[in-house]
């Protein structure tokens, strides 16, 4: 997944670069950052060490960088694609028994996701947000025998919804929350995210 990332993020920089200054609000391409926090809640996950038995919420820190493109349709329109990757901290998950102690550790996500939303007047867009996400996630198992350490890419989907607001024709902000189902079986692994985004566009 990281040359998906890698290819649309430069996709979208060498249109940027060859398209003319007179840029647009919410049309064409961009890049951005954004940081927030997030929460991550597992409910006895499955993991390649089987089922943790680890049932509890664990908030932390999530920050990352996006690319995308987007298109007005018609006056007050806009649907556009983007891909993401993300970090998160302090949002390790953790469960102890009387032999053992267990981990799941959040450690980067990436997401390719479409939106489409409707302008509030010429600078603001309200959106929603669909799409594919992964994240890499560590777990272990520490007993009398030892730690063992495994990590795996959970495969997953991910929905929400925001706010972007343009300051200028090259500057905006936005506000977003995002809800990602990792799961990958019958037990629970969701992840939810509240994020703050900063975005240039060409």
């Amino acid at each position: 997944m990281k040359y998906v990332l890698s290819s649309v993020a430069a996709a979208a920089l060498a249109v940027g670069l060859a398209a003319p200054a007179s840029a647009e609000p919410f049309n064409g391409p961009f890049v951005g950052a954004q940081v927030g926090v997030s929460q991550h809640d597992a409910g006895t996950p499955t993991t390649p060490l089987g089922d943790l038995p680890i049932d509890r919420s664990k908030d932390g820190i999530s920050g990352g960088v996006y690319a995308g493109y987007d298109a007005k349709l018609g006056s007050n329109f806009v649907v556009g694609a983007e891909a993401g990757v993300q970090f998160s901290d302090n949002d390790t998950l953790a469960a102890s028994t009387d032999v053992a102690r267990f981990t799941l550790d959040p450690k980067r996500s990436i997401d390719l996701t479409a939106r489409a939303g409707v302008l509030a007047g010429d600078n603001t867009l309200l959106y929603a947000r669909g799409g594919y996400t992964n994240a890499r996630v560590g777990a272990s198992i520490e007993d009398a025998t030892g730690i063992t350490r495994v990590n795996e890419n959970r495969d997953g989907w991910l929905v929400g919804g925001g706010v972007e607001h343009a300051f200028t024709d090259n500057l905006s902000a936005r506000a977003e929350y995002r809800y990602s189902d990792l799961s990958e079986g019958d037990h629970k692994f969701d992840r939810h995210q509240a994020l703050v985004g900063f975005t240039y566009r060409f």
